[in-house]
């Protein structure tokens, strides 16, 4: 894959990943890369949108907004082999390789998952999804703040859309940024240090000062959440 083709797609190493969505890089590179246990392997939970033939793993945007909602299944007690059974079978019924992150998966997904459970007579996704509140508190949460274009998620604002940060696959490569500048919030939080105030990095970076603002507040929260 060349710089063009990943305009609209997003590019992400697992740590950039785990910055925004604190599900950790080692984690994630298992997940995605696959990986052995014991003389058992495990194949990876879906297939990456980016490869780049260097033998390293890299999300899109797509797989960002996947990862979220697996590990909010996983975290809530259902397996990586539960989760990778249930993405192939609602991937078939979604038509989409990343069911868990589509609109549809979003308003149809326990009957999907019960549909799974009926068919294979499995157990521990029923003791997950058998209680409505439970499962719509995962996709509440894994969702949350995403634009959908279409039944695929488009656009995600990490931090509500009150604070005017948005992460989009078509602009800056997926990496966050303030809305109405369009300026990566790494960037202006640079600026702020570099500039030593506010009003200095906007002048420096031609934006208002409310943006730098906004940039650093958010940079600051993902150490914070991080520390």
């Amino acid at each position: 894959m060349t710089s063009s083709t990943l305009l609209g797609i997003g590019l992400y190493t697992p740590s950039d990943a785990e910055r925004l969505i604190r599900v950790p890089a080692g984690k994630i590179s298992r997940w995605l890369k696959g990986h052995s246990i014991r003389g058992k392997h495990y194949e990876p939970l879906w297939r990456p949108q980016i490869d780049l033939d260097d033998d390293r793993v890299y999300l899109g945007f797509r797989d960002l907004m996947e990862m979220r909602t697996a590990h909010a299944f996983m975290e809530r007690g259902v397996s990586a082999i539960a989760i990778r059974r249930a993405i192939s079978e609602a991937s078939r019924l979604v038509d989409d390789e990343r069911p868990l992150s589509t609109k549809k998966f979003k308003t149809d997904g326990r009957a999907i998952f019960l549909e799974i459970v009926r068919e294979d007579g499995g157990t521990q996704l029923v003791d997950i999804f058998r209680k409505q509140y439970a499962f719509q508190k995962i996709i509440e949460q894994s969702l949350a703040d995403v634009d959908f274009d279409g039944i695929a998620p488009g656009r995600w604002w990490p931090a509500t859309r009150a604070k005017g940060i948005v992460v989009d696959p078509a602009r800056s490569f997926g990496q966050p940024i303030d809305e109405e500048s369009g300026v990566p919030t790494t960037t202006l939080a640079a600026a702020l240090q570099a500039e030593g105030g506010i009003e200095a990095a906007a002048r420096a970076w031609q934006v208002k000062p409310s943006a730098v603002r906004r940039a650093a507040d958010f940079e600051t929260a993902l150490l914070q959440r991080a520390a």
